[in-house]
């Protein structure tokens, strides 16, 4: 997944923010669909062969995703009456062809009797010869002696089949048209609702569930519906119909032959139930034996420089091969089963052809049918396994596309963030006055994690929060943003408790630098004026001297046109940092965060990142959440945090004096001379 594709939450919470460290995660997601793996056409699949998802709760999801199509009822309609009109003429026309059959047979027949004498004499002198057969059969043709064939009714015939083929072709095309038209609108307005729903979700949504998951049920898994729909909707009716049609005009020209036509749905049933047992089982293991090898494929370029530094190259070659052998196998195993069901069925399907057309000459010899009937049920019996299959592949596209809607509408109904309560106001410009009173929140109701926590952030003062991994430095910000709701307690910005102010009011007093630099698509003024959309180029311009972009920006052939490509990799990592400072400089909020800003860039960067930061913090009330103690020896406040609780707290001399918990954090990063040595040094003016 390439970096403009992550999800990332703003200051202003329209977009998802990064997933805090201390957050706890799902050991695994409730699994709501269940993968079969079945013999497929080459839509997809490696190897032929696509792995279908099966839905849990099937008619449930079903009846839901039609209603999907509620608001295109008039369109839904038009299609079926259109499929219908194509179906019914389609089945028909094999009818008249046969009429079609009959008069040439007729004709032919006809031109060697010799004329001056009736049908019906010629009949009687057959039967009056003990030639029983032959007078029946010559008794259904319609013929007329010595005279041969009628080209004007066979023209007629022809033009009227040739004309219901072409109708019925465009109303398949009309109907296709149509549906794709109201399906787009239907995929349209799904989008819509998740994409609503995306920034109705609460943080520990994203926080539980794994954000490759959530972008695929948004994308993939709505691609697939679009597609079950297009697809499979119009065909499981075109060939639910044909078959019926089918089947009834089978047994209107002949029952008898129609029974032997069915005796091989069961037949075909059963082969394909057999083989199509055995041959899930090894596509399971072919893919199983896929996601190994990719694996191994993407771990051996992922890690290729260290395969070539250690000097593994043989050895993951090795491992290579092991695998490919096993997905050969597995695979070959699979395509040799699998393809033994078409010709099983077809097998099962010509026995079923030799029937008819024994019974059918027997019956045609002996005057039990026309000709024209004979020829007509033979074009039906083979028509008839084709949409059969046809509705064997879209009932497989169709449950598929039934479980992706049930991965999507479990997203849509999923719990959305507490409702605004918006009762207050804050001004234009506040102080940054931020006041905890015994704050309690967990994740878990089994696990607290902060107790009744109180404290206060002066305006204008820098609040340093550290401790070790998991202690809530992150959670606690993420309380001052909404990010999450207290479970008890109270958090005021100028007096003001958090939860009456709408969440979109908060977030644009507050400005939010991150460990991870994120940088959008587009250019670098495109990214500066994120923090501000209706900034001025002058303002740009200001936070970019500010914060040092401006040094680097000009040295660009592009300068502030340069487009940030799709991994950000055109710029480096301390220049990114810097951008995202000037996006939250150009913002000018009233409250800022900094959390581990400068833990991912060199030394020497860091210097111009921790300069950039003095400039952003200045008459703001800041929150730096720090693990370099160095950083923030100069914070007016600093609270050590153990287990979500304020264990000390105090300047950093005032704290070093304490020889408690923030003297053990910092003798673990300076331990030794160095330590003993730093701890009667002035601070010094690097901030974070």
């Amino acid at each position: 997944m390439s970096t403009n594709e992550k999800l990332s939450h703003d200051a202003a919470g329209n977009a998802p923010y990064e997933a805090p460290v201390e957050a706890p995660a799902e050991a695994a997601e409730e699994d709501f669909y269940e993968e079969e793996f079945t013999p497929g056409e080459a839509d997809g699949g490696m190897f032929g062969a696509v792995p279908a998802k099966k839905a849990q709760h099937f008619w449930p999801s079903a009846k839901r995703l039609m209603g999907l199509l509620k608001p295109e009822r008039a369109g839904i309609a038009a299609v079926l009456a259109m499929v219908t009109v194509a179906v019914v003429l389609n089945v028909i026309a094999p009818r008249i062809l046969g009429q079609a059959m009959d008069v040439i047979f007729g004709g032919v027949v006809g031109k060697q009797l010799p004329a001056g004498a009736t049908k019906d004499q010629f009949i009687a002198g057959l039967r009056s010869q003990g030639q029983d057969n032959f007078a029946d059969m010559l008794a259904r043709m319609d013929v007329v002696p010595g005279v041969g064939i009628d080209f004007q009714k066979l023209a007629f015939l022809i033009s009227v089949v040739l004309v219901m083929y072409f109708v019925a072709n465009i109303f398949l095309w009309l109907q296709g048209y149509v549906l794709n038209v109201l399906v787009m609108r239907v995929v349209r307005r799904l989008r819509d609702d998740t994409e609503k729903k995306l920034n109705k979700l609460p943080l520990n949504y994203f926080d539980t569930r794994q954000r490759g998951d959530t972008l695929s049920r948004v994308t993939n898994d709505v691609d697939n519906i679009q597609q079950a729909l297009q697809q499979a909707f119009a065909q499981l009716v075109n060939s639910a119909l044909t078959v019926i049609g089918i089947v009834i005009m089978m047994f209107i020209v002949s029952w008898q032959l129609a029974l032997i036509a069915l005796i091989a749905l069961p037949l075909s049933g059963v082969a394909a139930g057999i083989i199509g047992a055995r041959s899930q089982k090894l596509f399971a293991a072919q893919w199983k034996n896929t996601g190994e090898l990719n694996g191994q494929i993407e771990e051996s370029f992922s890690g290729h420089d260290l395969v070539r530094v250690f000097g593994r190259d043989a050895d993951m070659l090795a491992r290579f091969d092991e695998r490919n052998e096993e997905l050969y196998k597995a695979s070959f195993g699979a395509q040799f089963v699998s393809g033994m069901i078409m010709p099983v069925m077809q097998f099962v399907s010509y026995l079923s052809y030799v029937g008819i057309a024994v019974v059918g000459g027997l019956r045609v010899a002996s005057g039990g049918m026309s000709l024209g009937d004979a020829t007509a049920f033979i074009q039906y019996s083979r028509e008839f396994t084709q949409p059969l299959g046809q509705m064997a592949g879209m009932a497989n596209m169709l449950q598929s596309g039934v479980a992706s809607a049930e991965r999507v509408f479990e997203f849509l109904d999923a719990d959305e963030q507490d409702a605004e309560t918006a009762v207050e106001h804050l001004p234009a410009k506040t102080d940054g006055h931020v006041e905890f009173k015994h704050v309690t929140f967990s994740y878990t109701p089994d696990k607290p994690l902060i107790e009744d926590l109180s404290f206060t952030a002066e305006p204008g003062h820098t609040v340093a929060i550290v401790g070790p991994t998991g202690a809530g430095k992150t959670t606690l910000v993420n309380l001052v943003m909404r990010f999450y709701e207290l479970n008890a307690g109270a958090i005021t910005l100028d007096g003001v408790d958090v939860t009456r102010l709408s969440r979109a009011e908060l977030r644009s007093k507050v400005g939010m630098v991150l460990q991870d630099a994120w940088l959008f698509g587009g250019t670098i003024y495109e990214n500066i004026r994120y923090g501000k959309l209706d900034a001025t180029e002058d303002q740009i311009m200001a936070a970019s001297k500010a914060t040092f972009v401006d040094r680097f920006v000009r040295a660009l052939p592009e300068g502030y046109n340069t487009v940030i490509d799709e991994e950000g990799n055109n710029v480096s990592a301390g220049e990114k940092q810097l951008i995202t400072i000037a996006r939250a400089f150009v913002a000018n909020p009233s409250l800022l965060i900094l959390d581990e800003a400068t833990s991912s860039v060199d030394t020497r960067t860091e210097v111009l990142v921790q300069k950039a930061m003095a400039a952003l913090r200045t008459e703001r009330t800041s929150f730096v959440i720090a693990h370099r103690l160095s950083t923030i020896r100069d914070a007016d406040t600093i609270l050590v945090m153990e287990a979500g609780r304020i264990v000390e707290q105090g300047r950093h001399a005032e704290l070093l004096e304490l020889r408690g918990a923030y003297y053990r954090l910092y003798m673990s990063q300076f331990a030794g001379e160095d330590a003993e040595t730093s701890l009667v040094e002035e601070p010094t003016a690097v901030h974070s």
